[in-house]
């Protein structure tokens, strides 16, 4: 059966921040789907159908569904954990928690629950950290499928310097994760992501079995985190004193490429950011959970001018908010403190299109066009009272969508379309 989702109607095509010709913006639009799938999108009069079943969800703003591509499953309950930095907050509070994951009805419900949240603030994919433990990446993997959701995820791999109910072995982690290649990889929208948590909690050993995997399955995702905090960046370099700097620890285990996804990225040297370029490594900025653990300011200008491709992500639970919305805000604040201003459409791209570049999946999702999968978010730039009071001065798409950036949050979210599906009313009573 076909669906007509009226609206006001957005979608990018190029990428506001390199280019003028950036998206169409349809005021009385429409998207037909059928089969979970964009069969046509343009102004409601061009392709009415008389056999589709409408949903009206004018005056609100329809355009692709958001992604985040760094997030962190297990950590559900870590948010608003308060700690010094980034490795007491790891130590005192976030593997406590993850260990809890080594019991699947644990990570069943506690799956459920973070794909509701995603959902309800418009997040229609994501790529996820799961814990050490087989079992969570299972509980996550099974949870995405039955809303048909496309997801990325990796069980995470690490072999030292944590709790021992959260270490695995350079063997194990291997074998735990071809397994779960085998079973998930491909199955219907889900992907596998290779998932060394970082080089302090991982040996030379893990890491080469880290890199065994990438050679075994060429154009795998890859996620780890890379220079967030200073005191990591130098326990890093003690466990790893022959290394030239932090990337270079994962270069030397064949860990970099066009689907190498590096979380924070904050302190690195020019010829960091110069091999992430050349190599097509992509850099994952973390606004709210930087800020938060007081990590430091990304540069995102900088890196888009070494050619360096970026995403921008919650990073749940050092993250703060699992809205979208107000993870663009903190990143227009760093990028205010950087001396730049951040225009609303190239923040709307970048959570959209943009994350899907970033994720190698620009041709299934991201944006609004024929033949992609039909993960839409529905947007109320007048959610609140604050937000109605300031949108009566406004006369501008752009200013509505910055009015959405600022204030918005999961209550500016009328409803998340995946695959065609609304699902938002499902994940508020609760899966």
């Amino acid at each position: 059966m076909k669906t007509l989702i009226r609206g006001r109607v957005l979608s990018f095509h190029a990428d506001p921040a390199e280019t003028d010709d950036n998206h169409r913006f349809w005021d009385n639009g429409a998207i037909l789907v059928q089969d979970g799938r964009i069969l046509a999108v343009g102004d409601y009069g061009d392709i009415a159908d008389p056999q589709a079943q409408e949903i009206d969800h004018r005056p609100h703003i329809v355009m692709a569904g958001f992604i985040d591509p760094h997030i962190h499953f297990p950590q559900v309950q870590v948010v608003a954990a308060w700690a010094a930095e980034l490795l007491d907050w790891l130590n005192d509070h976030t593997f406590p928690i993850e260990a809890q994951y080594r019991d699947p009805a644990h990570a069943a419900r506690m799956a459920g629950a973070f794909l509701d949240q995603l959902i309800l603030n418009g997040t229609t994919t994501a790529c996820a950290f799961g814990s050490v433990h087989k079992a969570s990446a299972e509980a996550l993997f099974a949870a995405a499928e039955s809303r048909g959701m496309a997801l990325l995820a990796g069980k995470v791999m690490m072999d030292r310097n944590a709790p021992d109910a959260v270490l695995d072995d350079a063997q194990s982690s291997y074998d735990d994760s071809r397994a779960l290649i085998e079973r998930w990889h491909g199955r219907g929208r889900l992907e596998y992501a290779i998932t060394p948590r970082f080089a302090i909690t991982s040996t030379p050993e893990q890491l080469r079995a880290a890199g065994t995997l990438a050679a075994e399955n060429p154009g795998m995702a890859i996620q780890t985190h890379l220079s967030e905090n200073h005191a990591e960046i130098e326990l890093t370099l003690q466990l790893y004193p022959q290394a030239r700097d932090y990337l270079d620890i994962y270069d030397r285990f064949g860990l970099l490429g066009p689907r190498s996804l590096m979380g924070h990225a904050i302190h690195l040297s020019g010829r960091e950011t110069a091999r992430m370029a050349e190599t097509g490594t992509r850099a994952i900025h973390c606004p709210t959970s930087n800020l938060f653990l007081g990590s430091g300011l990304f540069d995102d200008q900088a890196m888009r001018a070494a050619g360096v491709v970026t995403g921008v992500a919650t990073d749940i639970g050092g993250g703060t908010d699992w809205s979208m919305l107000a993870t663009l805000a903190e990143a227009y604040k760093i990028a205010q403190l950087r001396g730049r201003r951040m225009h609303p459409l190239a923040a709307f791209h970048w959570a959209t299109r943009g994350n899907a570049i970033a994720l190698g999946m620009e041709d299934r999702i991201g944006s609004v066009q024929p033949g992609r999968f039909a993960d839409l978010v529905v947007l109320d730039p007048r959610a609140t009272q604050a937000m109605r009071l300031r949108h009566d001065k406004v006369d501008s798409l752009m200013q509505e969508l910055f009015i959405l950036q600022v204030m918005g949050d999961d209550r500016a979210v009328v409803e998340t379309y995946v695959a065609g599906r609304a699902l938002k009313s499902t994940a508020a009573a609760g899966g």
